[in-house]
């Protein structure tokens, strides 16, 4: 359920087209949905301003598309992550519209046009490698409403790549910072800026960077203030975070919504 489904709810109870006890059992209903595999919460676009995310890692392509289906069907829009062929070929199946970003692992369906992207979401990846993580975050916030920039291959190993863009990072609400090896460059962006920095540890590097841990210690450690850290691999809760950030920064508290 929407804000928008429910504005429109309650505008019919104000008409007198539902009755009170009509119009509770419809938001009774509207709450979560038992499909027996998922429990769907409804409600969550209404109390966070963005729908359930579907996570189709473990989920066969039936289960991601019932689920899609239903959060169609109460509004949408679809954000399904970690998604392969098979489960992006389901989706499709679902909705001609739905478009597979490959990169991201990520499917997007919005039933209804895309709205004017606001504020600045810069996504920054250290190398090529991180491109995917960086990828998951940017189709996240732009979902989100945010206007993205990604300035990929922008690492520690090359500088002068970085400050060419020291305007971009300016001008951005958020960034998105996202490297794996050492994770050195979320330090250094957050050395350069004013705004909010968030850092995406990723499993990309060589043994001693033990699958991401490194560059997340290298993070967490960072003594450059404003630089906040998500899990490893986690491009969709940094784009998740940057989007809500962004929102607050461009609209309010609650910001405008897709």
């Amino acid at each position: 359920m929407s804000a928008t489904n429910l504005r429109a709810l309650l505008d019919r109870l104000a008409a007198g087209d539902l009755s009170v006890g009509e119009a509770l059992e419809a938001i009774r209903r509207m709450s979560f949905e038992d499909l027996g595999f998922v429990k769907l919460d409804h409600h969550r676009a209404v109390r966070c301003g963005f729908p359930e995310v579907i996570f189709c890692q473990g989920k066969s392509p039936e289960q991601v598309a019932t689920i899609a289906s239903r959060l169609l069907k109460a509004g949408g829009p679809v954000l399904a992550t970690r998604a392969d062929a098979q489960a992006a070929q389901a989706l499709r199946e679902l909705d001609p519209g739905a478009v597979y970003h490959e990169a991201a692992r990520a499917v997007v369906i919005e039933p209804e046009p895309r709205c004017a992207r606001v504020g600045l979401v810069a996504i920054l990846s250290a190398g090529t490698a991180d491109i995917p993580v960086a990828e998951e975050a940017r189709v996240t916030a732009d979902l989100m409403g945010a206007e993205t920039r990604p300035l990929y291959d922008v690492g520690v190993a090359g500088l002068h790549r970085l400050l060419r863009y020291q305007q971009e990072l300016q001008d951005a609400n958020v960034l998105v910072v996202v490297a794996g090896m050492e994770g050195a460059l979320a330090s250094v962006v957050g050395g350069l800026v004013e705004a909010p920095v968030i850092a995406v540890p990723t499993s990309i590097g060589y043994g001693a960077s033990f699958h991401g841990l490194a560059p997340l210690l290298t993070m967490l450690n960072s003594c450059a203030a404003g630089v906040a850290v998500v899990n490893i691999d986690n491009g969709f809760g940094a784009g998740y975070l940057a989007g809500l950030i962004n929102r607050a920064i461009v609209g309010g508290p609650k910001g405008p919504r897709p």
